[in-house]
């Protein structure tokens, strides 16, 4: 009798816990929104910048962008020859020359989604 109530409980529970997860809809075969979580203070053009997140694609997949503003709207498209390397939980990269100087807010958009933003500043 205790196994078959400890079991019963264990299911509900496990039936309960998985009705509460978020339900994401897919976006480009991208179903999670990346997430930026720390970069690098700001960097002068040439110098090597680390972004850490999580859900971050590939260099195939996806693109970053600086100088965006709050929003994620605008902002320079880092090239790829500027990514030194990527993962799904950091990318490498070196400003590149072309990088406008000035503050905003770095973004990496995977497929159809875009991050949550960092502010960041390419400095002279």
């Amino acid at each position: 009798m205790r196994v078959f109530f400890l079991t019963s409980l264990l299911t509900a529970g496990a039936l309960s816990f998985s009705s509460c997860a978020p339900t994401t809809q897919a976006v480009a075969g991208v179903t999670v929104t990346p997430v930026l979580i720390k970069t690098s203070a700001a960097a002068a053009r040439g110098q090597n910048v680390t972004v850490q997140g999580r859900y971050l694609g590939g260099p195939s997949s996806a693109k970053v962008f600086l100088g965006a503003d709050g929003n994620g709207i605008g902002g320079y498209a880092l090239p790829a020859s500027a990514v030194v390397s990527w993962t799904d939980s950091q990318i490498v990269f070196t400003v590149p020359a072309g990088a406008p100087v000035g503050g905003g807010f770095l973004f990496v958009q995977v497929g159809d989604m875009r991050s949550t933003g960092l502010p960041f500043s390419v400095s002279q």
